[in-house]
Protein backbone atom coordinates (compact mmCIF):
# COMPACT_ATOMS: atom_id res chain seq x y z
CA UNK A 1 0.00 0.00 0.00
CA UNK A 2 1.66 3.39 -0.99
CA UNK A 3 2.23 5.98 1.71
CA UNK A 4 0.49 9.21 1.14
CA UNK A 5 2.49 12.38 1.43
CA UNK A 6 1.93 14.77 4.44
CA UNK A 7 -0.32 17.83 3.56
CA UNK A 8 2.40 20.69 3.12
CA UNK A 9 2.90 22.92 5.74
CA UNK A 10 3.79 26.77 6.01
CA UNK A 11 7.57 27.13 4.89
CA UNK A 12 7.02 23.87 2.29
CA UNK A 13 8.12 24.02 -1.07
CA UNK A 14 4.91 23.96 -3.08
CA UNK A 15 3.50 20.50 -4.06
CA UNK A 16 4.16 20.63 -7.70
CA UNK A 17 1.32 19.48 -10.03
CA UNK A 18 0.32 19.76 -13.68
CA UNK A 19 -3.23 20.54 -14.22
CA UNK A 20 -5.99 21.45 -16.47
CA UNK A 21 -7.39 24.99 -15.83
CA UNK A 22 -9.97 27.09 -17.87
CA UNK A 23 -6.79 28.72 -19.66
CA UNK A 24 -5.09 25.24 -20.67
CA UNK A 25 -2.76 23.27 -19.09
CA UNK A 26 -0.45 24.71 -16.28
CA UNK A 27 2.47 23.14 -14.11
CA UNK A 28 2.55 24.42 -10.73
CA UNK A 29 4.44 26.30 -8.98
CA UNK A 30 6.43 27.06 -12.54
CA UNK A 31 3.53 28.75 -14.20
CA UNK A 32 3.60 31.88 -11.39
CA UNK A 33 7.75 31.58 -11.09
CA UNK A 34 8.97 35.27 -9.90
CA UNK A 35 5.55 36.05 -8.92
CA UNK A 36 3.18 35.64 -5.64
CA UNK A 37 0.50 33.43 -6.32
CA UNK A 38 -2.93 32.33 -4.12
CA UNK A 39 -4.62 29.17 -4.98
CA UNK A 40 -7.83 29.66 -3.62
CA UNK A 41 -10.32 26.59 -3.71
CA UNK A 42 -14.13 26.63 -3.34
CA UNK A 43 -16.97 23.91 -2.74
CA UNK A 44 -18.57 23.76 -6.51
CA UNK A 45 -19.57 25.90 -9.36
CA UNK A 46 -22.90 27.41 -9.50
CA UNK A 47 -23.35 28.44 -5.69
CA UNK A 48 -24.18 31.08 -4.51
CA UNK A 49 -21.37 31.80 -1.67
CA UNK A 50 -18.69 30.85 -4.44
CA UNK A 51 -20.05 32.92 -6.92
CA UNK A 52 -19.68 35.68 -4.42
CA UNK A 53 -16.50 35.15 -3.86
CA UNK A 54 -15.26 34.99 -7.47
CA UNK A 55 -16.96 38.32 -8.32
CA UNK A 56 -14.78 40.31 -5.07
CA UNK A 57 -11.28 37.95 -6.59
CA UNK A 58 -12.03 39.62 -9.68
CA UNK A 59 -12.81 42.95 -8.50
CA UNK A 60 -9.60 43.22 -6.62
CA UNK A 61 -7.71 41.57 -9.23
CA UNK A 62 -5.67 44.78 -10.18
CA UNK A 63 -4.74 45.15 -6.99
CA UNK A 64 -3.22 41.86 -6.58
CA UNK A 65 -1.18 42.11 -10.39
CA UNK A 66 -0.24 45.45 -8.91
CA UNK A 67 1.71 43.53 -5.88
CA UNK A 68 2.92 40.67 -8.14
CA UNK A 69 0.61 38.60 -7.56
CA UNK A 70 -1.27 35.51 -9.35
CA UNK A 71 -4.81 33.70 -8.56
CA UNK A 72 -5.67 30.57 -9.05
CA UNK A 73 -8.92 28.82 -8.17
CA UNK A 74 -9.89 25.10 -7.89
CA UNK A 75 -12.48 22.82 -7.82
CA UNK A 76 -13.42 19.33 -8.49
CA UNK A 77 -16.05 20.99 -11.49
CA UNK A 78 -14.54 19.75 -14.40
CA UNK A 79 -13.35 22.27 -17.29
CA UNK A 80 -16.80 22.45 -18.96
CA UNK A 81 -18.33 23.34 -15.59
CA UNK A 82 -16.18 25.99 -14.87
CA UNK A 83 -15.72 27.56 -18.22
CA UNK A 84 -19.86 27.87 -18.64
CA UNK A 85 -20.32 29.69 -15.09
CA UNK A 86 -17.62 32.13 -15.72
CA UNK A 87 -19.26 33.03 -19.02
CA UNK A 88 -22.77 33.04 -16.90
CA UNK A 89 -20.85 35.49 -14.08
CA UNK A 90 -19.88 37.54 -17.17
CA UNK A 91 -23.19 37.64 -18.53
CA UNK A 92 -25.42 37.58 -15.68
CA UNK A 93 -23.21 39.58 -13.03
CA UNK A 94 -21.17 41.88 -15.83
CA UNK A 95 -17.67 40.50 -14.30
CA UNK A 96 -15.09 38.58 -16.25
CA UNK A 97 -13.26 36.18 -14.68
CA UNK A 98 -9.55 36.60 -15.95
CA UNK A 99 -7.90 34.22 -13.50
CA UNK A 100 -7.24 30.28 -14.28
CA UNK A 101 -9.36 27.58 -12.69
CA UNK A 102 -8.01 24.26 -12.06
CA UNK A 103 -10.49 21.21 -12.79
CA UNK A 104 -9.51 19.29 -10.48
CA UNK A 105 -9.03 15.29 -10.86
CA UNK A 106 -8.80 14.78 -6.75
CA UNK A 107 -5.50 14.78 -6.62
CA UNK A 108 -4.30 18.89 -5.86
CA UNK A 109 -7.53 18.37 -3.25
CA UNK A 110 -6.30 15.30 -1.63
CA UNK A 111 -2.74 16.61 -1.24
CA UNK A 112 -3.28 20.11 -0.22
CA UNK A 113 -5.98 18.33 3.08
CA UNK A 114 -8.70 20.11 0.79
CA UNK A 115 -11.77 17.70 1.82
CA UNK A 116 -12.56 17.50 5.20
CA UNK A 117 -15.21 14.81 5.68
CA UNK A 118 -17.00 15.85 8.53
CA UNK A 119 -17.81 19.06 6.42
CA UNK A 120 -18.86 17.10 3.26
CA UNK A 121 -17.33 15.58 0.33
CA UNK A 122 -16.41 18.75 -1.82
CA UNK A 123 -13.62 20.92 -1.06
CA UNK A 124 -13.71 23.41 1.62
CA UNK A 125 -12.90 27.10 1.43
CA UNK A 126 -8.54 27.03 1.16
CA UNK A 127 -6.33 29.82 0.61
CA UNK A 128 -2.70 28.73 -0.15
CA UNK A 129 -0.08 32.15 -0.29
CA UNK A 130 2.71 31.03 -2.14
CA UNK A 131 5.71 33.36 -2.47
CA UNK A 132 7.82 33.61 -5.80
CA UNK A 133 10.58 31.40 -4.20
CA UNK A 134 7.19 28.70 -4.49
CA UNK A 135 7.39 28.37 -0.82
CA UNK A 136 3.88 28.12 1.42
CA UNK A 137 3.50 31.10 3.46
CA UNK A 138 -0.06 30.79 4.90
CA UNK A 139 -2.87 28.40 4.48
CA UNK A 140 -6.54 29.14 5.40
CA UNK A 141 -9.18 26.62 5.50
CA UNK A 142 -12.97 28.20 5.85
CA UNK A 143 -16.23 26.11 5.97
CA UNK A 144 -18.89 25.95 2.79
CA UNK A 145 -21.43 28.04 4.61
CA UNK A 146 -18.60 31.39 5.21
CA UNK A 147 -17.33 33.20 2.25
CA UNK A 148 -14.08 34.72 2.74
CA UNK A 149 -12.54 38.35 3.14
CA UNK A 150 -10.87 39.82 0.37
CA UNK A 151 -9.73 42.69 1.87
CA UNK A 152 -8.02 40.93 4.41
CA UNK A 153 -6.54 38.54 2.14
CA UNK A 154 -4.94 40.77 0.45
CA UNK A 155 -3.99 42.65 3.88
CA UNK A 156 -1.89 39.62 4.46
CA UNK A 157 -0.08 40.07 1.22
CA UNK A 158 0.82 43.43 1.50
CA UNK A 159 1.90 42.57 5.24
CA UNK A 160 3.89 39.29 4.02
CA UNK A 161 6.05 41.51 1.28
CA UNK A 162 6.73 44.48 3.33
CA UNK A 163 8.00 42.23 6.36
CA UNK A 164 10.41 40.74 3.72
CA UNK A 165 11.85 44.05 2.34
CA UNK A 166 12.16 45.15 5.54
CA UNK A 167 12.59 42.49 7.72
CA UNK A 168 10.04 43.82 10.07
CA UNK A 169 6.99 41.93 11.90
CA UNK A 170 3.36 42.80 11.21
CA UNK A 171 1.12 43.82 14.15
CA UNK A 172 -2.76 43.29 14.89
CA UNK A 173 -4.87 44.62 12.63
CA UNK A 174 -2.23 46.17 10.88
CA UNK A 175 -2.33 49.14 9.12
CA UNK A 176 -4.63 50.00 12.05
CA UNK A 177 -3.31 48.80 14.79
CA UNK A 178 -4.51 49.50 18.14
CA UNK A 179 -1.49 50.07 19.92
CA UNK A 180 1.27 51.26 17.16
CA UNK A 181 -1.30 52.42 14.06
CA UNK A 182 0.81 51.47 10.64
CA UNK A 183 4.54 51.09 12.09
CA UNK A 184 5.68 47.85 12.05
CA UNK A 185 7.31 45.94 14.96
CA UNK A 186 11.11 45.88 14.84
CA UNK A 187 12.61 42.22 15.51
CA UNK A 188 13.60 41.35 18.87
CA UNK A 189 17.07 41.46 19.93
CA UNK A 190 19.45 38.82 19.96
CA UNK A 191 22.33 39.62 21.98
CA UNK A 192 22.37 41.56 25.72
CA UNK A 193 24.36 44.66 23.81
CA UNK A 194 21.74 44.73 21.01
CA UNK A 195 18.90 45.09 23.77
CA UNK A 196 20.57 47.68 25.82
CA UNK A 197 20.46 49.53 22.68
CA UNK A 198 17.44 49.33 21.43
CA UNK A 199 14.96 51.97 23.60
CA UNK A 200 17.47 54.43 22.25
CA UNK A 201 17.04 53.67 18.89
CA UNK A 202 13.26 53.02 18.31
CA UNK A 203 10.23 53.73 19.89
CA UNK A 204 9.34 51.38 22.52
CA UNK A 205 7.10 49.95 25.40
CA UNK A 206 10.10 48.15 26.49
CA UNK A 207 13.49 46.89 25.22
CA UNK A 208 11.62 43.65 23.53
CA UNK A 209 8.82 45.59 21.82
CA UNK A 210 9.97 48.05 19.84
CA UNK A 211 8.18 49.53 16.60
CA UNK A 212 9.58 52.04 13.71
CA UNK A 213 7.36 53.25 10.73
CA UNK A 214 7.60 51.52 7.47
CA UNK A 215 9.54 52.34 5.15
CA UNK A 216 8.91 54.28 1.75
Amino acid sequence: MTERAPMPLIGDPFPRFEVMTTHGKLTLPDAFAGKWFLLFSHPADFTPVCTTEFVAFQKRYPEFRELNTELIGLSEDQVFSHIQWVRWIEEKLGEKIEFPIIADTGEVAERLGLIHPNKGTNTVRAVFFVDPKGIIRAILYYPQELGRNIDEILRMLKGFQLADAQQVAIPANWPNNELIGDKVIVPPAADVATAAKRTQEYECFDWWFCYKPASA
